[in-house]
């Protein structure tokens, strides 16, 4: 996909390095233009929702750009002191998600998921109790156990620099293994930056200190260099490792490439009439900006994966909500007012590993193969499309496997056990 080994971490779409804080969602509706005033972001917008990338990317060298996307448009029903009384805030809540994919209420005990991010969130705890108590979920905090926050190396005291748009993204992947697994422990592992090493160091020491779920929500243009980060960073038989697949449409991230990672794509969840009631679509909003997929340039086909229209590594596997025009409500105050709604796979990726927290300890060294193994337990996604490609599946949903959602999404737990 790139020209030269050189910038093989160049993204496909180059956006301006953002430091400052994605504009707040408040009481007052955010217009879509050109780019946001407050960061300098430019302005995406799908029918009447409009939203910015959270996270700067930049063009060059081995740095990542995480995959979340943070809705200006979303009109919150928000007073000093919070939501205000008989109001919940916009976006799809926990009980909306655990519906949606028909997953236990009380998940996640006795199960520990790391959440590995680029720089320093300060307000990460106490964003997260407002969160779990606005929707009734039990206190996830330093003092109790439940929580732990450290530093690439494991440090509680010495961590990175703060970021706002680092910040979003934390918020998010808090918010969402709460929603799904809320009796698991959380560790959130703050890399120093960006950059691939730093993460991968970051997984590691997710592992170490006794994670068997990670979520990736990040990833950059592959490179000859993947081999080896998989072998350094991704490697860990036995442990649920997921990658988001991108948001810049058809496509390869890494580390979603990888050969030991959950490569997890994006839909657009919507309430539906049917027997489920809820019916996805691939999410798309153009040719640039979507669910990533397609067929690797670097890594080789995993034994377990079975499509014939590409000889190498395939992505995605499976798949959850990520269409910002279907968000998820998020709360964040460091570069943020509070409640926001967000997207991107970066939704979807920490939605999967805590997916994985609530069926228990995998038992396979892969875990990506367990879904292979159970295709029938997903909801087969057969809608949509991010553009057009060949062969087509890689790009375009249809019945069973396709690129952009994989072989589905949660219907239970049974597609995510040995």
């Amino acid at each position: 996909m790139f020209s030269s080994p050189t910038t093989a971490r160049i993204r496909k779409t180059a956006l301006a390095l953002t430091g400052t804080a994605a504009l707040a969602v408040s009481s007052l509706a955010v217009a879509a233009g050109p780019a946001d005033a407050a960061s300098g972001a430019a302005v995406h917008t799908k029918g009447g929702t409009s939203w910015i990338r959270s996270c700067a990317t930049l063009a060059a060298g081995d740095t990542m750009a995480c995959n979340a996307l943070k809705v200006t448009s979303a009109v919150q029903h928000i007073s000093p002191l919070g939501v205000t009384p008989n109001a919940t805030p916009s976006g799809f809540g926990p009980a909306d998600l655990l519906s949606a994919y028909n997953l236990p209420a009380n998940g996640g005990a006795g199960q520990t998921v790391a959440i590995v991010d680029a720089y320093n969130d300060p307000n990460a705890e106490s964003d997260l109790a407002v969160y779990r108590a606005q929707y009734g979920l039990p206190a996830c905090t330093t003092a109790n156990g439940c929580f732990k926050k450290v530093s690439q190396t494991g440090s509680t005291s010495k961590l990175p620099a703060g970021n706002s748009g680092w910040a979003g993204e934390i918020s998010l992947d808090l918010d969402m293994v709460s929603a799904i697994a809320p009796n698991a422990h959380i560790i959130l592992v703050e890399a120093t930056t960006a950059s691939m090493s730093n993460l991968g160091t970051a997984v590691n020491e997710g592992v170490k200190l006794g994670a068997k779920f990670v979520s990736n929500s990040y990833g950059g243009g592959e490179s000859s260099a993947d081999s080896s980060y998989d072998s350094s960073y991704f490697n860990h038989p036995g442990v649920a490792i997921t990658a988001s697949s991108g948001d810049s449409g058809y496509g390869v991230e890494y580390p979603a490439a990888s050969k030991y990672v959950t490569a997890v794509g994006g839909t657009a969840l919507t309430r539906a009439t049917n027997s489920r009631g809820w019916s996805e679509s691939v999410w798309s909003t153009s040719s640039t900006e979507g669910a990533g997929s397609g067929c690797s340039g670097y890594e080789a086909k995993p034994t377990w994966q079975t499509d014939t229209g590409c000889s190498h590594r395939t992505v995605a596997d499976v798949s959850a909500v990520a269409d910002p025009a279907t968000g998820v409500a998020v709360y964040q105050t460091y570069g943020a007012s509070g409640w926001s709604v967000y997207g991107g796979t970066s939704v979807a990726a920490p939605l999967i590993a805590a997916v994985y927290a609530d069926a228990g300890a995998p038992t396979a060294a892969v875990p990506a193969a367990d879904a292979y193994a159970h295709p029938s337990a997903l909801n087969d996604v057969t809608a949509g499309a991010t553009t057009s490609c060949s062969p087509s599946y890689l790009c375009t949903a249809g019945a069973g496997y396709d690129g952009p959602t994989g072989l589905g999404t949660p219907n239970g737990l049974a597609a995510f056990t040995g």
